[in-house]
């Protein structure tokens, strides 16, 4: 399959790395800048005398999807058997692929964890490329530094779309911007060689809804998160582990949203009550979501309910002790998920969507489900457990950093797809635990 690459992509894959010890390439959604870091390393992989490389993402599934497949162009696509063969050693699952500089095996591992710095303890590296920077645990950035140390050929590579200034990973790129060692790359949409005109011109308009989308998601500025809704969510406060949670688990239930170009995602719930606190609690367990955009795969409604009845059955295998759902909520506008459902044996009921609420002071009835959820996170009534590597809440954390209002002050329809299913399951929470109590 051919490829056509714009200038800045080209200037990427090409650009020498001589006293180049960190490179970033940041920008705006789809303007082309993972492609471009793709095909760039393959060519550093091919030359490099260092053996063993990293490709760290969120989790080990982005990183794999990402990179190695990469729609088509990844690594997997450029070193196809038998030069390239996917394994799994001792140190984990990579692509080992045959050079004329000798064997070469590029791992892929999960970063958005503490204990991902574990994973790659002890070994020596010649590369690291950082995907989605900006979303791995700063814990596994310094130990990826570490493991380069005595490469022959040392260099990190990251890529991130623009994060608020203030970010704290990254300081950790100061060190190499003060002894002159640091490249930094601007990317936009007009990047990406796969936007046409016509497609730019939408795009422009659409994000000059907000001056925050405009700013960052068209001109790939940093700013300050303003007005985004969920700004009082805190990774460190509200992602736990599965020890913290608090109380008995009193009942459990589903939660969907479906789309086919849009996302479709779907959450495992419980509930818990506390003797201690006097208080109940809603963890968010684990999570199924599948872009048709994002991926470039669209997929029919039966194949997704079958898939939501696989993530049941996960669900129920990692948490044997958990009971049995007292409900599988679906957004009703999703009528054919719930169709499709149904013949397989899964029954659902109709997610509460706000749609039955008053009209609010800005004209809309989500901002009632919204308001609630912004509540449970404020009184820590609310929290997403980690559940591993598998069915982890990675696109909820990327929206939650995305879903803002206007300058309106509406919510911009937009990155809230595993948002929308968790104000659903926020809604049943409050009905029937909070309500009846005062709350």
């Amino acid at each position: 399959m051919a490829i056509k690459f714009s200038p800045k992509q080209i200037d990427t894959i090409r650009a020498s790395i001589e006293n180049i010890r960190f490179e970033l390439n940041e920008g705006t959604v789809r303007s082309g800048k993972t492609t471009a870091d793709i095909f760039k390393m393959a060519a550093i992989y091919v030359a490099s005398p260092d053996k063993n490389h990293m490709v760290l993402a969120y989790n080990q599934e982005q990183a794999f999807r990402m990179f190695m497949d990469g729609d088509g162009f990844g690594l997997a696509h450029i070193f196809p058997p038998p030069i390239g063969v996917l394994r799994d050693d001792k140190h984990g699952a990579h692509l080992k692929i045959s050079t004329p500089n000798g064997e070469k095996k590029i791992y892929y591992k999960g970063a958005g964890k503490a204990n991902g710095a574990g994973a790659i303890r002890g070994m020596s590296l010649g590369t690291v490329t950082f995907l989605e920077y900006d979303l791995l645990h700063p814990e596994v950035i310094e130990e990826a530094f570490k493991r380069t140390i005595a490469a022959k050929w040392r260099f990190h590579l990251g890529e991130q779309n623009p994060p608020a200034p203030n970010h704290p990973n990254l300081e950790k790129l100061k060190r190499f911007e003060k002894n002159g060692t640091y490249k930094f790359r601007h990317w936009r949409p007009q990047d990406n060689p796969v936007l046409d005109d016509k497609r730019l011109k939408e795009l422009e308009a659409e994000l000059s809804q907000s001056d925050y989308l405009y700013r960052r998601d068209w001109l790939g500025e940093r700013v300050m998160p303003q007005g985004a809704i969920y700004s009082s969510f805190d990774k460190d406060k509200h992602l736990i582990n599965q020890n913290q949670i608090k109380g008995r688990v009193i009942e459990s239930f589903f939660v969907a949203d479906g789309g086919q170009s849009d996302a479709t995602s779907c959450s495992f719930n419980v509930v818990t009550f506390c003797n201690k606190t006097n208080q109940h609690y809603l963890y968010r367990m684990a999570n199924y979501y599948h872009s048709g955009t994002d991926t470039g795969v669209t997929k029919a409604m039966s194949i997704y309910a079958r898939e939501l009845k696989d993530f049941i059955e996960w669900c129920y295998t990692k948490w044997a002790d958990a009971p049995k759902h007292s409900h599988f909520f679906v957004d009703p506008a999703c009528k054919a998920l719930r169709e499709e459902l149904h013949l397989i044996s899964v029954m659902t009921d109709k997610a509460d969507n706000n749609s039955r609420d008053k009209v609010t002071s800005n004209g809309t009835k989500i901002e009632v489900g919204i308001e609630r959820t912004q509540s449970a996170l404020a009184k820590g009534q609310l929290h997403l457990v980690e559940p591993g590597d598998l069915h982890d809440h990675y696109y909820l954390l990327r929206e939650i950093g995305m879903y803002v209002r206007n300058d309106q002050g509406y919510p911009v329809d937009a990155y809230n797809h595993a948002l929308d299913e968790l104000r659903y399951a926020v809604n049943f929470f409050f009905r029937k635990y909070i309500l009846p109590r005062g709350g």
